[in-house]
């Protein structure tokens, strides 16, 4: 079974484009909605993301939309926490190949790290 990780130096979900995320406001609260704006650059990028070294500039205080722990994903999007390790690869998935392609190496390394032994954009069911 494979197993979501968090990847570094990947930085697909800072890219935080709205008019790639239509469904903001049915999730963050008006104050949360008014940090993600602000935090959005001229690129669609975190302006805390850091494209050289491929890093959170704020990792240890990241808001909470940021973070994939099973409170913040069932508040927000009502995912169980028994749902959030699918969820997430899944989430992890489509941002890499949206971002990279499906035959990156961003998506490479996503899959060897959460386990995946499947075509690069695929979950095997092991």
């Amino acid at each position: 079974m494979a197993t979501w990780r968090c990847v570094k130096q990947c930085g697909a979900c800072c890219h935080l484009d709205p008019t790639e995320r239509p469904d903001l406001e049915e999730y963050l609260s008006n104050e949360e909605l008014a940090l993600y704006f602000s935090l959005v650059g001229e690129d669609g990028w975190c302006i805390k993301f850091n494209k050289q070294t491929r890093e959170c500039g704020i990792y240890a205080d990241r808001p909470r939309f940021c973070r994939v722990e099973p409170q913040a994903f069932q508040e927000m999007y009502g995912i169980e926490p028994e749902e959030l390790n699918d969820f997430a690869i899944d989430c992890c998935l489509e941002h890499i190949e949206d971002l990279y392609g499906d035959r990156s190496l961003e998506m490479i390394r996503f899959n060897q790290e959460v386990g995946i032994l499947a075509h690069p954009g695929t979950r095997s069911s092991n």
